[in-house]
């Protein structure tokens, strides 16, 4: 698959998670006294929405690029492998309404207390990955 192709069908589906979330968002709505949802099915529905959009800069990037195939594909999976961990993240405690501040220490998830040094590393392989991906596709568009 290319990486236009792959950053194509990647906003679509981050595209129809963010409508899909958005039913689970008014949901909660329609059934709280202060019409709001939790925060993080907030966060989970609006961030999807963004990552579909931020697919389609990174397919435009990778169609202008002058680099090879395999480095685009590359460039264009790795953020994006990273755009679903963050919303699967998210989707995970707007389930489980264990935190409104998932960075907030303790860190949780569920019932469970995580190791500061797993989430750190995730940020930062994170930063990594997002940057790093899009730094490629710029440097190929230069």
């Amino acid at each position: 698959m290319s990486a236009e192709r792959f950053a194509l069908l990647s906003a679509g589906v981050f595209l129809l998670t963010g409508m899909l979330t958005g039913i689970w968002k008014y949901w909660h709505m329609a059934r709280s006294a202060s019409a709001t949802a939790p925060v993080y099915v907030d966060i989970c529905h609006r961030t999807a929405l963004l990552y579909a959009f931020a697919c389609l800069v990174l397919q435009q990037l990778a169609l202008s690029s002058s680099l090879s195939p395999h480095i685009n594909l590359a460039a264009v999976v790795i953020p994006i492998v990273f755009f679903a961990l963050a919303v699967l993240s998210y989707a995970i405690h707007g389930f489980l309404q264990d935190t409104d501040n998932q960075l907030r220490k303790p860190h949780v998830l569920g019932s469970r207390t995580l190791s500061p040094w797993l989430l750190r590393g995730f940020m930062l392989l994170l930063i990594v990955g997002e940057i790093g991906g899009t730094c490629v596709l710029i440097a190929g568009n230069l």
